[in-house]
């Protein structure tokens, strides 16, 4: 998939996108040389879960033909497959792209986050556009790659942070460029929602070998990862992301979505730093450190300061689980409903904005901009303006070259989130710890033997 020489010249093109400010422009222009054409040939690698609900999007273009679909879990498979029932069906990503190479034009990745990169890699590598859910991959090193791929190879690319293109956001990144709040002193993001207990078990692993139903293919569901026994309910269908050999925690997960905006709308380049705290149960348990992640996290990234920011620097915090923001911010959005689960809340130097998850943005304090009228904006479909991008049509709302440095970050958070109170220094360019060298083994994992890939495992 890739030698030595490539990785390396990669590596040197990649440093201007979260390095060097100046190179960014050119780059995120360079990634869009799709071809214009009347149909876009698709193929569905995981059609469960998350992966349905994709398959049901793509579909609902008009100028999409869903040549292929593919997954582990054989039940997933026959319900796509009665939605198209023209389309061929593989148990195994691999037979997929290797029978279907002259057959497709572009990928959707849908599966756990471990199998993330090297699935999307080989797309890529195969000149496939590539729409991956978030996070673009379970660690720093791999979307650094991963990235620089897409760039080279000049693939349309799209991350699934499909709220980026709600109006909600858009009209937030737009707010955020002019400047309406003043210059941004402090950001607040959060994940705290209810219900989702199942989400955030506690470990640990589960040792016991159960029986594999006959509908999954266990080895290729663990693809990358260790090896380890099949246990029901714990790992496959959705509760794998507690699991760090395989998903990458709540603020991994939903991290993106809440990110995106505030990044794109301040232009943000790669943090100075980050710190993390978690709940004391979860670091006074070896045990459990070792196999999931913590279910409550406060993570604080210190980003380099630009014209829309005051001062040298911005603090940026997250909060999940029972980490909550403080309530002075909380209390500035008084109107007497309740503040959001999940949002994220910008301090300026004339007023603030809060960005609800995938709700309307308002300025706050909202009596001071009562008459600000919101931006006309059209209505968009994610999946439908990435089919656009591939087909000659459009600019894709989080293109990796836009989303891969921003994901970056988030997984750093993820590696301070290991060692947490402790702040690590980050050298973006170089992707060194200098101040902790030890944790750098977090930024990049070793693959199970037999799914390595070429020239990066």
């Amino acid at each position: 998939m890739m030698n030595e020489k490539n990785l390396t010249s990669r590596r040197n093109f990649i440093r201007t996108v979260t390095g060097v400010a100046v190179g960014a422009p050119l780059l995120l222009d360079a990634v869009f040389a799709a071809v214009p054409a009347k149909k876009l040939r698709h193929a569905c690698i995981g059609v469960g879960g998350m992966g349905g609900h994709d398959l049901q999007n793509f579909i609902s273009h008009p100028n999409v033909e869903i040549v292929a679909l593919c997954d582990v879990d054989e039940n997933h498979l026959k319900k796509a497959a009665e939605l198209l029932p023209n389309a061929r069906i593989y148990r195994d990503w691999r037979d997929l792209l290797k029978k279907e190479k002259n057959n497709i034009d572009s990928v959707n990745v849908t599966v756990p986050d471990h199998n993330h990169f090297i699935i999307a890699m080989a797309a890529i590598e195969m000149g496939k556009h590539v729409y991956c859910q978030k996070p673009m991959c379970h660690d720093v090193a791999e979307v650094r790659v991963l990235t620089e791929a897409a760039i080279k190879k000049g693939v349309v690319t799209q991350l699934g942070t499909q709220i980026a293109s709600s109006i909600g956001d858009r009209t937030a990144v737009q707010w955020i460029k002019e400047g309406i709040i003043g210059k941004v002193k402090h950001a607040y993001l959060c994940s705290n929602r209810s219900g989702i207990a199942g989400y955030r078990l506690e470990g640990p692993r589960p040792t016991n070998k159960q029986e594999i139903p006959a509908s999954l293919d266990w080895e290729k569901w663990l693809g990358t990862a260790p090896e380890r026994p099949y246990a029901t309910h714990v790992y496959h269908p959705g509760i794998w992301r507690t699991w760090q050999d395989f998903g990458t925690g709540w603020s991994g997960d939903i991290g993106c979505h809440i990110f995106d905006a505030v990044w794109k709308g301040l232009g943000l380049k790669a943090p100075l730093n980050v710190k993390a705290k978690v709940q004391q149960s979860w670091k006074d348990s070896a045990a459990r450190q070792g196999d999931t992640w913590p279910q409550s996290n406060h993570i604080t990234w210190t980003f380099p300061g630009n014209a829309k920011i005051a001062g040298s620097v911005l603090p940026l915090e997250w909060f999940d689980g029972e980490f909550y923001p403080p309530e002075e911010v909380r209390a500035l959005f008084n109107n007497g409903e309740k503040y959001p689960e999940e949002a994220a809340m910008l301090i300026g130097t004339e007023g603030a904005l809060l960005i609800p998850h995938g709700g309307t943005p308002v300025l706050l304090p909202e009596s001071k901009f009562s008459t600000y009228n919101h931006p006309k904006l059209e209505e968009r479909n994610h999946y439908h303006h990435y089919v656009d991008g591939c087909l000659g049509k459009a600019k894709p709302e989080s293109h990796f070259a836009q989303s891969g440095p921003m994901t970056e970050a988030i997984l750093l958070g993820t590696v301070a989130l290991r060692v947490p109170d402790t702040l690590l220094e980050w050298d973006a360019v170089n992707m060194k710890i200098p101040n902790n060298p030890a944790a750098e083994k977090y930024l990049k994992r070793k693959y199970r033997k037999g799914w390595e890939v070429k020239g990066f495992s």
